[in-house]
């Protein structure tokens, strides 16, 4: 089964986002979900990252403790898993410091603020800088204008080697390069992010993504990361460059991958729209977003993958009452609320071959409104 049950055979088939504005308002939408939904707890959103943390201490003192103690092929197999499974963890880390900047962790904005500096800076992402860029995504989602990330280009402004990379070893370079190397190209130099009319990075407190008001806290999240440094310049000193990258440079690796793997697949698909200024409003562009299936990782990541419409919906709302939140307004989005089950793998190669650049439609009467394309 592919997009809301329609069924995908060798041609693929995508039931579309309707090219309407919604019959409901936002306002009708949180009617739908129950009260307690809303409500934060520090204590419960606590648990999941003392939970999180926990686990990923535990494998580094299983790695530390216990690895070296093995015989030789035995090692070849348990750091690969190791990383894997660290890598997951720590994207579930990822998750809790991400809620910290939406103000959805505790009522208390220093502790969230904290907090999620704390654990953003130990994966060497820069707290309120991401946190006002992404902000920003949530309030211009679908825009071609004024989104923050993974804005599509029209067919006139793709670049022209695009063509040559349309294709199945072209297409795996993409992919490997994008999984491997995406997120910091991102967070360093805006790639796949919003135009500017002059260099833009999250690491830069006057890059044109700030306003005055904002610069000191993006100071505040370059200390983060040099304090970051600080600590791992340490380890390697002490413990050796090789014993670093096994231990956290790997996973962090992974980490990254998957990131840009949840990101990228919730905002591209051929069911999406993208919007101009003539067409575009929020509610149309925070519902052009697509909920997907993990299996098991959904937990790991703490339902950030299969509730993602929810979250741009109510960005404040705790991760552990999306899923309720979720199945309480599907009946009232109806065709506005997208999922897709694709597995995962088969998601990133199709996304990748199919969602090249947006066009609108041929003829059709909202000439604001892009689909993704693949043919040049």
């Amino acid at each position: 089964m592919g997009v809301n049950g329609v069924h995908e055979g060798k041609e693929s088939s995508f039931k579309r986002m309707p090219n309407t504005d919604p019959p409901f308002t936002l306002g009708k939408i949180k009617k739908a979900i129950p009260p307690h939904c809303f409500q934060r707890s520090l204590i419960h959103s606590l648990s999941y990252a003392v939970y999180d943390l926990s686990l990923s201490f535990l494998f580094c003192y299983l790695a530390i403790t216990y690895f070296h103690l093995l015989p030789s092929p035995l090692a070849y197999i348990t750091w690969p898993v190791y990383w894997v499974l660290q890598g997951c963890v720590l994207t579930g880390v990822w998750v809790i410091a991400h809620e910290c900047g939406h103000h959805a962790f505790s009522d208390y904005q220093w502790v969230d603020d904290t907090v999620g500096l704390i654990l953003h800076s130990a994966l060497f992402i820069p707290y309120f800088s991401w946190k006002y860029s992404h902000r920003r995504h949530h309030l211009n989602t679908g825009s071609l204008e004024r989104d923050e990330v993974f804005v599509p280009k029209t067919k006139s402004r793709v670049a022209w080697y695009s063509k040559y990379l349309n294709n199945p070893p072209g297409r795996a370079l993409s992919l490997a390069v994008s999984l491997l190397v995406g997120w910091p190209l991102y967070l360093t130099f805006n790639v796949s992010g919003r135009p500017y009319d002059r260099f833009a990075c999250h690491y830069d407190p006057y890059s044109p993504i700030y306003s005055d008001r904002e610069r000191l806290q993006v100071y505040i999240s370059d200390l983060g990361i040099l304090a970051a440094t600080f600590v791992l310049y340490n380890i390697a000193t002490s413990q050796g460059l090789a014993f670093l990258v096994c231990i956290y440079g790997v996973p962090l690796l992974i980490a990254n991958g998957f990131l840009v793997t949840i990101t990228y697949l919730q905002h591209t698909h051929p069911a999406l729209p993208h919007y101009d200024s003539s067409e575009w409003g929020w509610l149309r562009g925070a519902l052009a977003t697509m909920d997907r299936d993990y299996g098991i990782l959904n937990k790991v990541f703490h339902n950030i993958t299969d509730t993602h419409v929810a979250h741009h919906l109510f960005s404040n709302m705790p991760h552990y009452h999306a899923m309720e939140a979720t199945k309480a307004i599907k009946p009232l989005l109806g065709e506005f609320y997208q999922f897709d089950d694709t597995p995962i793998y088969k998601a990133l190669w199709r996304e990748a071959k199919e969602c090249l650049y947006v066009e609108p439609d041929d003829g059709a009467p909202q000439k604001g409104m892009f689909w993704y394309r693949n043919e040049f």
